[in-house]
């Protein structure tokens, strides 16, 4: 009786270890194949991710960051935008940045015959110091590289999958990280002493994926929320705030992404697919006092009776039907906080209200977009400048790192993957088929791909020795 007893007892631990190795290596295989994809992509993310930040620091995301010398009262906001017009006759002019501060340039946005415009005044001496386009400048390169790759959709399509991709990796690499056969947690915090060779770079890029892992999580979803699959059809959809709690205001067929410029963002997140008011009604309101018309002179002065303060800007009316704009946002770089902001909207006949939206009508998950991306784009402060540079950094080392592993455990003189072992049985196939499932529907991109690829590996390169060979 006791040896019938003893027989399960002892073959259980096996049992256990085998399985445990079954899963080990089916989260290394999955983590080689995402890091075969996304690798690149991370990188180009971290590039310009640096150089959106730092550009941003030292010159300003519209270049604003223009110095100047305070001498004497300032000219009329409205005197200004005069004399940035009459530099370009032709022009209209569409947007005013307010300056930063006492001493730094204003700036005004100009539509030249669909040619964009930045023209920088000296408020004081009420000239023009320096005119440039406004997206040929080294921000909206990069920001357009790292939202699109530059090629429109697809490249949009390419990094949500990367993006989503990368939740795998950060899944399957803590489950690869976590300490076994009685390594203590407090060890694996910390790189091994005395490694050399693909064992060095192997404790480097777990040490280092295991601090990165919680930031790149917020990173990529916070991206991913911008994505056109998952954030716009999906995430955004749901959380775009509803046109519905402005009282009778008549709407517009264009909605607020129609401000944006290119992948540079101009509006809340919240408010992109929310529809415009229109001008021409009595809805609203009490707002700017007085009878129409309306100019600069009186918005600004209006916008500051309101609390705007600092950086914010001022969009003109586009057309019969258009509005006054005056928004103030940590994602657009006009505030280092996030829960400040607001847009609010005026009708250019009436001066009307017609929509007053601050951070406190936000959604839960906007309101989580609003201050993830504001920390995504360094926008709260030194500490976040310095915190997203050292980040950015160590996302490029677990690139390398993971690739001078790979290349160090190839076999010399030979072209093939080298992929760590398909698991000879997966006991838990249905359970790992129902998580893919359930990443479908929460990610459509990653989850289509992860089936097809699980197919192919399952059904095709484990039944054909060529391809096993290439890619093993």
């Amino acid at each position: 009786m006791n040896s019938l007893e003893g027989t399960p007892a002892a073959a259980s631990p096996a049992r256990e270890g085998a399985l445990a190795r079954m899963l080990y290596l089916a989260a290394w295989r999955w983590h080689f194949y995402a890091g075969l994809y996304v690798a690149p992509f991370l990188v180009m993310l971290a590039a310009t991710g640096l150089l959106m930040l730092w550009i941003s620091a030292i010159d300003g995301r519209d270049g604003e960051k223009i110095a100047v010398v305070p001498n004497g009262p300032a000219a009329t906001v409205l005197a200004q935008a005069s004399t940035a017009h009459a530099a370009f006759p032709e022009s209209r002019v569409v947007e005013y940045i307010a300056p930063t501060a006492a001493d730094r340039a204003a700036v005004f946005r100009l539509d030249d015959e669909g040619r964009g415009l930045m023209v920088a005044i000296d408020p004081y001496a009420n000239t023009v110091i320096e005119v440039w386009d406004r997206q040929a400048g080294w921000y909206d390169f990069a920001t357009g590289i790292h939202g699109t790759l530059l090629i429109g959709d697809l490249g949009d399509r390419l990094i949500e999958l990367a993006a989503g991709l990368g939740v795998v990796l950060i899944v399957t690499g803590l489950y690869l990280w976590w300490p076994r056969d009685g390594e203590g947690a407090a060890r694996a915090f910390l790189p091994a002493r005395g490694q050399r060779g693909r064992q060095l770079w192997k404790t480097l890029h777990k040490t280092t994926g295991l601090y990165v892992a919680l930031l790149l999580l917020v990173f990529l979803l916070s991206g991913l929320s911008w994505s056109g699959i998952w954030g716009e059809k999906l995430v955004q959809a749901w959380n775009t705030f509803p046109a519905t709690k402005w009282d009778a205001v008549p709407l517009s067929d264009e909605t607020h992404a129609s401000m944006n410029h290119g992948a540079t963002k101009d509006v809340p997140w919240t408010l992109e697919q929310t529809p415009l008011p229109v001008s021409g009604s009595q809805a609203g309101t009490a707002g700017v006092s007085g009878a129409a018309p309306f100019d600069f002179n009186r918005i600004v002065a209006f916008g500051r009776s309101l609390g705007f303060e600092g950086r914010f800007r001022v969009v003109t009316p586009s057309g019969n039907a258009g509005v006054w704009t005056l928004t103030q946002d940590s994602m657009s770089n006009d505030s280092t906080d996030p829960t400040a902001d607001r847009t609010v909207h005026v009708d250019q006949y009436t001066g009307r209200i017609l929509a007053d939206v601050g951070f406190a009508d936000y959604s839960l998950a906007a309101k989580a977009m609003a201050v993830g991306i504001a920390f995504h784009e360094g926008d709260l402060g030194v500490w976040n400048l310095v915190l997203n540079t050292v980040f950015c950094l160590a996302v490029v080392f677990l690139c390398v790192s993971g690739v001078a592993m790979w290349w160090l455990r190839r076999p010399a003189r030979t072209f093939r993957l080298m992929a760590p072992p398909l698991p000879a049985q997966m006991p838990l196939w249905k359970g790992a088929m129902t998580v893919m499932l359930l990443v479908s529907l929460a990610f459509p991109l990653v989850g289509i791909t992860l089936l097809v690829l699980m197919a192919l590996d399952i059904l095709v390169i484990s039944r054909s020795p060529r391809l096993a060979r290439f890619v093993g």
